[in-house]
C-alpha cells in the first residue's frame, strides 16, 4: 500500500514539473472543486499553503536567499495560514475571494519556482 501511494505521489510530482517546466509554464492547485462546500475549499488552500512552507523549509530555502519580491510573497503565505476558516460562510463575496487568493498562490508559487530553480545563478540547480 505505502509503495503505491508513494508511486502516485511521484507520478503527481512529474506531472506537475512537466506543467510548470511546458510551453504554458503554470500548474494547478490540486483542490476540492466548486461542487464541495466553501469552507472545505478554503481549507483545502490553507492546508495547500502550508505544505508549501513546509516543503520550502525542508528544502532550505531561506527568505534571506530571496529577492524582496520573494521574501513578500512567503509573508503573504504565511499571513494565509493565519485566516480563520470558521467563520467562512458561503457567499458569492467569499467564492470570488477564494478564487482570487487560489490564483494568488498560483501565481506566487511560480514565482518562487522560477526564483529558485530556474534562476542561472542558482546554486542547487534543478533536480528531478
Amino acid at each position: 500500500m505505502a509503495s503505491e501511494a508513494r508511486a502516485g505521489l511521484a507520478q503527481l510530482a512529474d506531472r506537475t514539473l512537466d506543467d510548470i517546466e511546458g510551453p504554458a509554464r503554470g500548474f494547478t492547485v490540486l483542490l476540492p472543486d466548486e461542487t464541495v462546500p466553501l469552507e472545505e475549499r478554503a481549507t483545502a488552500l490553507y492546508d495547500w499553503v502550508r505544505g508549501f512552507l513546509f516543503a520550502l523549509g525542508v528544502l532550505g530555502v531561506r527568505p534571506g536567499n530571496l529577492s524582496g519580491e520573494a521574501q513578500k510573497v512567503l509573508g503573504d503565505f504565511t499571513q494565509l495560514t493565519y485566516l480563520d476558516l470558521n467563520a467562512l460562510d458561503e457567499g458569492e463575496e467569499n467564492e470570488a475571494a477564494l478564487t482570487e487568493i487560489t490564483e494568488f498562490v498560483r501565481v506566487a508559487a511560480m514565482l518562487l519556482y522560477e526564483e529558485r530553480v530556474l534562476e542561472p545563478a542558482s546554486p542547487e540547480g534543478r533536480s528531478r
